[in-house]
């Protein structure tokens, strides 16, 4: 059996089609790479807290920059609610996501963190964190880990501890 002109444009037009979708499915079904320089993060979070002997909601926002490739700039601010001091807290950090294949990935950080509490001197706080984001979709994730905190010039009338340790939780959209 020969094949003819028109039969050998028809083969070699199916080839190319095949050619060309092959690289455009494979990159559909690629990960997305939410942590790459110049992305940028926004978030939520709410969580509870003890102080003075109160309990607090604790409520807030951040946004966050990645200077390189999984080297995120970022910067909190939460306040803390329902208790009879007034407390609100503002923290530069560090963070970085390791670039590991799948849907989870782990992450660890620094930050400094200043917090304000109605009267009462001002604080300071240096801290680690480490986790795991879990991708959810092709531009969120929500983020589980823990979080390590050391009061800086630590004031016992103030703090039962000069250091806490508790768990966080973080909704996060990548635009």
């Amino acid at each position: 059996m020969s094949l003819t002109r028109s039969r050998i444009a028809a083969l070699a037009l199916l080839v190319s089609g095949l050619v060309l979708a092959a690289p455009a499915a494979a990159a559909e079904r690629r990960e997305p790479d939410l942590f790459r320089s110049g992305s940028m993060r926004f978030s939520v979070f709410a969580g509870a807290g003890t102080a003075f002997g109160d309990n607090y909601t604790i409520v807030g926002a951040g946004l966050g920059y990645y200077v390189l490739d999984g080297l995120e700039a970022g910067l909190e601010y939460e306040s803390w609610l329902g208790g009879d001091q007034g407390i609100q807290r503002l923290s530069p950090q560090l963070t970085y996501v390791f670039a590991l294949p799948g849907v989870v990935k782990p992450y660890a950080g620094v930050f400094y963190r200043r917090t304000i509490i109605e009267q009462h001197e001002d604080s300071n706080d240096a801290g680690a964190r480490a986790g795991a984001f879990f991708l959810y979709g092709r531009r969120a994730y929500i983020g589980i880990g823990i979080v390590a905190e050391q009061h800086l010039s630590c004031d016992r009338t103030v703090y039962a501890s000069c250091s806490d340790t508790y768990p966080e939780f973080v909704i996060a959209v990548i635009f």
